[in-house]
């Protein structure tokens, strides 16, 4: 008896993944050796590869390099270039002039869009550390999922461990998950904007905040679709984008590009969307945000030191030297950061370094150090 041939189903299309990487920013936290040309994303810090080399790779598994894209300035676009030269030219986007993270988005998104309505698009940070990869590729590839499905905007929220103040966060419903891959995605209530110290601590004593990472995925369609219904300002950028980048005409989007509102991804539609859903991003995640963030990246001596160069350090705890190529010694000093480059020395408190930004912007405003910044 012959037996019936087995049918086979048909493979299941595999989705369009694009990345969008956010690579502009100034070097202001990371001064000295950030500079306005040469901001964090371009600096060898966490690694031996520079923070955007490194979000790059993280990330090939799920996207491949031909269907990245970044955004930024023409400077640092062409650091983008030398270090990417395999990377498409018409996937480097540079910015006519910098209008935050809401334009650049839908600007990228936008291009998207007119290839495939239906791609799934992962916004990202050119400049986070990320210590757990295969958990982030295994979420990541779960919310890409989720989002084609659903037709839902996605975003990854920190589990927070103290009261920062300043993140952003978001309020989600923990008792109504929706699953898709064995990750749970909870439906967003609210985005708050770095709090006081005081409703911190009410948000991390709740236990249904996160803070937001700034890490995004949905499709290009559904960006449009909720621009259109919650974001009129945004959308009306976002129609133009389009007729200009139809048109192949630069004058007509550098114009559309000048008069979007000048807002964050946040404030222009993540806020006002509808439906947007946040996945748990315990994943081993820092923004890096100034110097004595890596004391938490870098090997330390039984002391708490860490460094880049060759340390001699004597009754000195909590200690981050930059200054590689050469001898730092440390006599009874607590918590300082040392960074020495070529044409300037920062040492600091390293409770304050959040406030390097502020000696960056006194030292623009001063004649004869604007080239310092």
């Amino acid at each position: 008896m012959s037996r019936p041939k087995r049918t086979t189903r048909p493979k299941k299309p595999l989705r369009d993944v694009r990345a969008v990487i956010l690579a502009g920013g100034r070097g202001t936290r990371f001064w000295p050796l950030g500079r306005a040309d040469k901001p964090k994303q371009f600096l060898q810090i966490a690694g031996r590869a520079t923070m955007i080399e490194e979000t790059v790779r993280r990330i090939r598994p799920l996207v491949p390099l031909r269907k990245v894209t970044t955004v930024a300035d023409a400077v640092q676009t062409r650091r983008v270039r030398k270090l990417f030269p395999a990377l498409p030219a018409a996937n480097m986007i540079v910015e006519p002039v910098a209008r935050n993270t809401g334009p650049a988005l839908a600007l990228a998104t936008a291009r998207i869009w007119l290839d495939n309505p239906e791609a799934v698009v992962v916004a990202l940070p050119a400049d986070h550390l990320i210590k757990d990869e295969k958990r982030f590729l295994r979420k990541l590839g779960s919310a890409v999922e989720m989002s084609a499905r659903a037709g839902a905007m996605v975003i990854f929220g920190i589990p927070p461990t103290y009261p920062a103040t300043g993140y952003g966060y978001i309020r989600f419903e923990r008792e109504r998950p929706r699953t898709c891959g064995r990750e749970a995605f909870y439906p967003v209530r609210a985005f708050k904007e770095k709090p006081s110290v005081e409703l911190a601590d009410e948000f991390l004593a709740a236990g249904d905040c996160a803070w937001n990472s700034g890490m995004f995925v949905w499709t290009a369609e559904t960006f449009a679709r909720q621009a259109e219904a919650c974001a009129p300002a945004l959308f009306s950028f976002w129609k133009k984008a389009v007729e200009a980048l139809r048109s192949g005409n630069r004058g007509r989007l550098r114009a559309a590009f000048e008069g979007a509102p000048a807002l964050s991804i946040d404030y222009a539609l993540m806020e006002k969307a509808q439906g947007v859903l946040v996945a748990e991003g315990d994943f081993g995640w820092s923004d890096i945000g100034a110097w004595s963030s890596l004391l938490e990246v870098w090997p330390r001596d039984r002391d708490g030191n860490a460094a880049r160069g060759e340390l001699a350090a004597l009754d000195s705890r909590g200690c981050l030297v930059w200054n590689p190529g050469r001898l730092t010694a440390l006599v009874g000093v607590r918590n300082l950061i040392v960074v020495d480059t070529k044409d300037a020395l920062l040492v600091c408190d390293a409770d304050l370094d959040q406030k390097v930004k502020v000696l960056v912007e006194a030292l623009s405003r001063e004649r004869g150090r604007k080239k310092l910044v």
